[in-house]
């Protein structure tokens, strides 16, 4: 079995609300609100959600572009979280992120010789412009890309290739770990499926692992190995891709995997909308988070703090004091709920 390469441990990411003449801090937004996982070294973790469930945050979080409020974060035995500019550095080469928009993350006045030659002498992994020129052709060529576009500007490409140009970069530096945050969502779809298998393959080639981030649940059901669920701040169930597009336990979990349309127009699908919209990350309701948008909700879900329960099949877990039986709309106390328990850690720490 796979060692865990990436341990998440209880991960905050506050930011402050500033009012008054002197700016000081009445609330904050706690868009990542406590999140633990494992990720296992060659995997793809899928992080899915509604749009302002803190996943982009998170994956920020993890890699230190946004500093997290608390939390610890492991990186193949690393201390990610505690490490100095010049241990930062250095840990840079190793973790690498794509982002979502490639008309916005690339250099408009940098070649793409530049774009991906910089990184490389930055953390001196070439010693010279040739060596530097020969490697970036090479990275061009295994991206699916021509030596010529090393001399071309990023308006000059359609958006699949500058996608495309985005991998070549994260690349550039040898990294193990990479989140790719919503890396085809600019795509058309025939582009998009290009650029899946582009990161498969590469995945494999070069035993990368990845956190999958993206709203599209097709999408994560073909790259993931393994899913997590994230609803305002925090994470509702964390489960094999299997196990969690078939048979879902937390009902965040089955309204969304409700929705995902089915390709067959013969096909009579009966679909659960959620109604309401997400509650506000500053003023975040008590209890299990969900509950004023779940139909399933009792008083046992607005008081104290919802743990994680294991869930149905091995590494599946689920933060839900109830087994739902969604088909025929009954529920039952799960074994292990204690009224006394105020706060549990997560069974994945």
């Amino acid at each position: 079995m796979a060692e865990d390469y990436l341990i998440v441990d209880d991960l905050k990411t506050w930011f402050p609300i500033k009012t008054g003449v002197l700016q000081r801090t009445s609330d904050h937004v706690k868009a990542v609100d406590g999140v633990s996982l494992k990720v296992r070294r060659g995997e793809t973790y899928g992080l899915v959600g509604e749009s302002g469930s803190g996943k982009t945050t998170f994956g920020k979080s993890v890699l230190r572009l946004i500093e997290p409020t608390s939390g610890t974060v492991i990186l193949d035995g690393t201390d990610v979280t505690k490490a100095s500019k010049r241990e930062l550095k250095g840990l840079r080469r190793r973790m690498q992120i794509i982002f979502q928009d490639p008309y916005a993350s690339l250099d408009p006045r940098e070649t793409v010789g530049t774009t991906l030659s910089e990184p490389m002498r930055i953390h001196k992994i070439v010693s010279s412009r040739s060596e530097a020129l020969r490697k970036s052709k090479d990275l061009l060529l295994r991206v699916g890309l021509n030596e010529e576009h090393l001399f071309r500007f990023p308006h000059e490409f359609s958006g699949g290739q500058r996608q495309r140009i985005a991998v070549a970069r994260a690349l550039a530096v040898d990294p193990d770990f990479i989140v790719l945050d919503e890396p085809t969502s600019f795509l058309d779809v025939s582009v998009q499926a290009q650029v899946l298998d582009l990161l498969k393959d590469l995945q494999k080639e070069l035993n990368l692992t990845y956190v999958f981030i993206s709203h599209n649940l097709a999408v994560v059901q073909y790259m993931s190995d393994r899913l997590g669920v994230m609803y305002l701040g925090k994470l509702m169930e964390d489960a094999g891709r299997d196990v969690l597009y078939k048979s879902p336990e937390h009902p965040y979990s089955y309204f969304l995997m409700s929705a995902i349309p089915v390709p067959d127009p013969d096909f009579k699908k009966e679909t659960k909308l959620l109604t309401g919209d997400v509650p506000s990350p500053v003023n975040i309701p008590p209890g299990c988070r969900f509950h004023p948008r779940c139909p399933y909700a009792t008083e046992t879900c607005k008081a104290g703090v919802v743990p994680f329960y294991p869930g149905e099949g091995t590494m599946h877990d689920v933060a839900c004091h109830y087994n739902v039986d969604f088909n025929r709309g009954s529920q039952s106390l799960r074994p292990e709920y204690s009224a006394e328990v105020k706060e549990v850690p997560s069974a994945q720490k």
